[in-house]
């Protein structure tokens, strides 16, 4: 190939793309869905742009423009905000973060245009707008892009400053939320506020690490090599020996270490204690893994994989040609 000229892409490569640019307008959209239909119609203090766009409209006067002046000032601090990260963060910075810029606002500027019926529970709606926003935003950060925002703020001080980005953008929220006292409709709306912020955050923990969790085995065994033949042969999946000395005996002792989906944890436990009841299991849950076998792609999350196949078949070597 020659130097400088493209090449065009495989087919895998633009179903990822595409895939990736459907989860990043899916995330946004399930975002504005939570502010615009659950939070926003009912006064609700936030953190973030929306929560600048919140303290906007209570703060200037009546006309005709005041519904939308919320998804004004999101669209330009969201501008403002990115300009500031492309300029400090660099290019690599803007293009993961230029989808969340523009989409969000987007699509809550429609949602406002959706008949939605009022919930007299004004609990029930915090808590259906915090599940979505924060479902959306996690859904976002883990296929590797960023909603923007005031994500960037945290991030250009944790660069300059090495500032934790988690604490400064707990600060920045709060502050926004605490803002917002001034002209909200009344104090129940700000503490709705620091809750919706408490639950968004949880959920967004959850959804977003990058990485599936699994299942980490630890097996002491003096029949480990049955036990060994039996999670390559059986279980499907790969092990390592690890070499050990009991602490009392101080005798040689094997540990096999193995890590496997969750639901294949029963039936391990079952196959180890067909093997050696005596067997010593420890058995713990990962936030995530990397390498063969096991895949932590943001975009890949959504996608089969050959993860199943046996390992043995995967690692068996091709058979020399006669």
């Amino acid at each position: 190939m020659e130097k400088g000229k493209l090449r065009k892409p495989t087919k895998r490569q633009v179903e990822r793309f595409l895939l990736h640019s459907f989860i990043i307008v899916l995330g946004n959209a399930i975002t504005a869905a939570g502010t615009g239909l659950f939070i926003e119609p009912y006064d609700f203090a936030m953190g973030g742009t929306t929560g600048i766009g919140f303290f906007m409209r209570h703060i200037l006067p009546a006309s005709a423009i005041s519904e939308w002046v919320a998804v004004i000032t999101v669209y330009v601090a969201n501008i403002v905000l990115f300009v500031l990260g492309a300029v400090l963060l660099g290019k690599k910075f803007a293009l993961s973060t230029l989808a969340g810029t523009l989409l969000y606002p987007t699509f809550l500027a429609l949602f406002k245009l959706v008949p939605m019926p009022v919930f007299e529970d004004r609990f029930l709606a915090s808590m259906c707008g915090a599940l979505l926003f924060g479902l959306g935003i996690g859904i976002v950060i883990r296929v590797g892009a960023s909603t923007g925002g005031t994500d960037i703020p945290p991030l250009i001080l944790h660069k300059f400053f090495n500032l934790p980005v988690s604490v400064t953008l707990w600060v920045l929220d709060m502050a926004i939320v605490a803002l917002q006292i001034i002209g909200a409709p009344s104090a129940e709306c700000i503490l709705y506020g620091i809750v919706i912020t408490l639950v968004s955050s949880i959920v967004i923990d959850k959804v977003a690490p990058i990485g599936m969790k699994r299942t980490q085995v630890q097996i002491i065994s003096a029949k480990h090599e049955e036990i060994r033949a039996m999670i390559l042969n059986e279980i499907s999946r790969g092990v390592t020996v690890l070499y050990g000395e009991t602490g009392y005996l101080r005798n040689e002792a094997r540990v096999l270490l193995t890590v496997i989906s969750h639901r294949e944890i029963v039936k391990l436990k079952t196959k180890v204690q067909a093997i050696d009841p005596e067997a010593f299991m420890t058995i713990s849950v990962v936030s995530e893994v990397h390498g063969r076998g096991f895949y932590s792609e943001g975009v890949d999350f959504l996608i089969p994989k050959e993860e199943d196949e046996p390992i043995l078949k995967r690692n068996k070597p091709n058979k020399e040609k006669k």
